[in-house]
């Protein structure tokens, strides 16, 4: 606004400027006067001086020495008018010409946000016609309130008793662009360079702490308004206002905390309010705002069509394959790594059916950029404008200070997400080997694409197909027989001591149903001497704790010997069994530790494996541990697989057990009761499909040929070498079966290798195997394991990384 605009508010204002701003003088704790008088003493201080700034600071005061009136309080707008150019000249102490049409500055009433004098700037964008600031600052009324006494009552303090205090409180005034219509953000800055203070009356007594008080609660006038009363000193002259554009400052700070918010790209709100600070960000009014995240072989796009009806990256997106991407814009983001600005796609030569499509819808400016976390492209970032040139390679820096806070948003819109997925997968099957999770992570998103929500009904069938089978048993030799005779043990010594309570009881009251229980009890005893049948451990501990054990409490009383029989039957029961468990306890504890030793060293040397290759690993322990492995290009993500690494795993998985076989042979001399392992290899060369049993929760062979190989293992371990009673599988000895001369020329092989690393020893047999049910033609290669000196340290796998490499 030109000067005679200005002096033109004054005209249609009130002449009385004290009038006019009563309304504004709430929360003012002093009297205050419009006044040039500062102003007009700080040119006639620069009068005294013998320099150019002094000659010119003459001219001025011999100016208003002819226009004596500006020395009074300012009361009518008329004098202003009157002394333009004089007025003109006495600001520029306040602001400088240079910088008058590029900087925001105001000359206000004291304490006041009303203004009598701005520069061409800060007049058309920050002032109203009544000389107001407008816009909207980011404090309340209240606050604003505050912070005028406060700063009120620091200036009289520092004025009058030379008490400095740090009083700080940004004040960000926001207004509309009148050419853009979007926001654009000024911290105000306050000077009272020429505010004088006057005391009219005799100064008032400050309390010794009044400093620290102060500066603990300066905002609180409550204990100010007594210390320092209104009518004691009088605020004169103006204040100084200047505006500082931080708008940049500003939008980047609420983009923070906006993207910090979990919905911050998947709300619709949320997004379209992102989108408005972008478009304040990089003065652009019709900026739109594209997101792309890339996951596997999807990318989910989220723009101003997205649906965000689910609060879901995913659900609210739009899904694409990577492959429709290739050769555009967006693939060369993301293989460069930095951001491209393609300033006409109208103009753009060659454009990709992506790219038609991306002009179609109105596009003309295009600015692609990856968005990275951790070293890796997880997105892309997309700006679009309709005109042509509206974004230049000028507005990199402020894109780049955004990128990694949409890289944030994403990352965890996407992590979220994931959660949702992995517990989809968890309730559907429960512990899935993280080898294959790919395959059921896919089948999930499959699922919920086709179905177009967030949970799925129903999943497609998970197969994997063409992969090669490695399965191993170590098992303890005659676990059954042992076991059963520690139950034979067990029972027969309850029974005794069973006896030996009725047999006491019998003679201190010789009663018949007591010699007719002690019948039964020898009867049971007798029984099992020559071997526990099934259901004999259950039915017998169900007879004592019947008919005898329900006596104690009546036989009890009959005597002391009696109730030392009692005593002694009770204390030798295991206390959560109710029985006695002396020799099953021994038996179990040696089964566990054989069956530990091999779990936890197989655990190991897997871990170490699946260097190798990945593979689907399982593995089942009872008194022994089986394991089952399966590797194949479909188990893997990227389908790549090579036969070498086919045999280096065969090769392992030997090497593995014959380790096992050792140190299951160094801990048989440890164990209470001496237990002795056997070792199994089931090789089928050719490859299967195996798939998911939903219902089961578990992975089965498929189809009906490869049914047979699930057989020959429920019932391998109990072969027998044709002709004779020998079983194929014995201790100290590693037995490889197999069906077809192919897999035994290869399986010759490899033991050749472990005899010449020293895992093996001895010849190797090969021999013909009893039929099993329904399955016929096997045979099986025998060898002794080198027990003594099989390497103690887990070696294996380490051994054969290089192999595989």
């Amino acid at each position: 606004m030109a000067q005679q605009d200005r002096i033109a508010f004054a005209r249609t204002g009130s002449t009385d400027l004290q009038t006019a701003l009563a309304e504004d003088i709430g929360g003012v704790p002093f009297r205050t006067e419009l006044s040039l008088k500062p102003v007009i003493d700080f040119w006639t201080r620069m009068a005294g001086k013998d320099s150019a700034k002094g000659a010119v600071a003459r001219v001025i005061t011999d100016e208003v020495a002819k226009a004596p009136e500006l020395l009074a309080p300012l009361t009518d707008c008329g004098l202003v008018e009157r002394h333009e150019d004089l007025v003109d000249l006495l600001m520029a102490a306040a602001f400088p010409p240079a910088s008058r049409d590029h900087h925001y500055g105001a000359a206000m009433v004291p304490f006041q946000l009303h203004g009598f004098y701005a520069t061409p700037p800060m007049e058309r964008l920050l002032m109203t016609e009544e000389w107001r600031l407008k816009g909207r600052v980011n404090l309340d009324a209240s606050l604003v309130a505050a912070m005028r006494r406060a700063y009120a009552y620091a200036l009289v303090l520092q004025r009058i008793y030379g008490i400095e205090l740090e009083l700080d409180h940004p004040m960000i005034l926001t207004v509309p662009d009148p050419e853009t219509g979007l926001d654009r953000h000024f911290r105000l800055l306050f000077d009272w360079t020429f505010v004088e203070v006057d005391a009219t009356g005799p100064l008032p007594e400050l309390p010794d702490d009044m400093c620290r008080r102060l500066q603990a609660n300066l905002l609180d006038a409550e204990g100010l308004s007594d210390l320092l009363p209104s009518d004691r000193f009088v605020l004169r002259g103006f204040s100084i206002v200047k505006a500082v554009e931080v708008t940049d400052q500003e939008v980047l700070s609420a983009l923070k905390r906006d993207l910090i918010d979990r919905e911050s790209i998947v709300s619709k709100e949320r997004f379209c309010g992102v989108e408005s600070r972008l478009r304040t960000l990089f003065r652009r009014p019709n900026l739109k705002l594209g997101i792309g995240a890339i996951d596997g072989d999807r990318v989910l796009i989220l723009n101003d069509f997205s649906s965000h009806e689910h609060s879901c990256i995913f659900a609210d997106s739009a899904h694409h394959k990577v492959s429709e991407f290739a050769g555009t814009i967006y693939a060369r983001a993301v293989q460069s790594g930095e951001p491209i600005i393609i300033e006409d796609l109208a103009a753009m030569p060659n454009r990709t059916p992506v790219e038609d499509s991306v002009l179609a819808s109105g596009v003309r400016t295009l600015v692609v950029a990856p968005l990275h976390y951790q070293d890796r492209v997880i997105g892309t970032l997309e700006l679009g404008s309709p005109d042509p040139d509206d974004i230049d390679a000028t507005h990199l820096p402020k894109l780049h200070e955004v990128l990694p806070l949409f890289a944030m948003a994403v990352r965890r819109s996407m992590d979220e997400f994931n959660a949702r997925v992995q517990t989809e997968i968890k309730e559907r099957f429960t512990a899935i080997h993280p080898v294959v999770e790919w395959r059921f992570r896919k089948a999930v998103l499959d699922e919920l694409e086709r179905a177009g929500r967030a949970s799925a009904a129903e999943l497609q069938p998970i197969v994997f197909e063409n992969v090669y089978p490695l399965y191993a048993l170590s098992d303890i030799r005659g676990s059954s027989v042992q076991r059963e005779r520690a139950i034979q043990a067990d029972l027969l010594t309850q029974l005794a001591l069973a006896r030996e309570v009725v047999d006491v009881a019998y003679k201190a009251r010789r009663l018949p149903a007591l010699d007719q229980l002690r019948y039964r009890v020898e009867r049971h005893a007798e029984q099992i001497r020559e071997g526990v049948a099934a259901g004999d451990e259950m039915g017998i501990v169900a007879f004592l704790r019947a008919e005898v054990e329900s006596l104690f409490d009546h036989l009890g009383p009959f005597s002391e010997a009696v109730r030392g029989a009692i005593e002694a039957y009770r204390g030798a029961l295991d206390p959560r069994l109710g029985a006695v468990y002396g020799q099953r306890r021994v038996f179990e504890d040696s089964v566990t530790r054989i069956a530990d030793m091999i779990s936890s060293y197989l655990d190991l040397e897997e871990e170490a494996a699946q260097d190798i290759f990945p593979h689907y690993f399982e593995k089942q322990k009872t008194d022994g541990v089986d394991h089952q492995i399966y590797v194949g290009g479909s188990l893997v993500e990227d389908g790549r697989f090579d036969p070498l690494y086919l045999k280096s795993l065969r090769i392992w998985q030997l090497m593995v057990l014959c380790g096992v076989a050792a140190r299951a042979d160094r801990l048989t001399a440890e164990l209470p009761v001496p237990l002795h392992t056997t070792h199994l290899v089931l090789v089928q060369h050719a490859p299967m499909s195996i798939r998911f049993r939903f219902d089961e929760k578990r992975f089965d062979v498929d189809g009906a040929y490869d049914i047979r190989y699930e057989i020959v293992k429920k019932r391998i371990d109990k072969a027998l070498i044709k002709g004779t009673t020998e079983r194929v599988t014995q201790p100290g000895k590693l037995a490889i079966v197999y069906g077809q001369g192919g897999e035994a020329a290869e399986y010759r092989g490899y033991l050749e290798y472990l005899r010449h690393l020293g895992y093996v020893s001895g010849e190797v047999e090969d021999v013909e195997l009893e039929e099993l049910q329904g399955v016929h033609g096997l045979r099986a290669l025998r060898v002794a394991v080198a027990l003594r000196d099989v390497p103690a340290e887990p070696v294996a796998a380490q051994a054969f990384r290089s192999v595989a490499r």
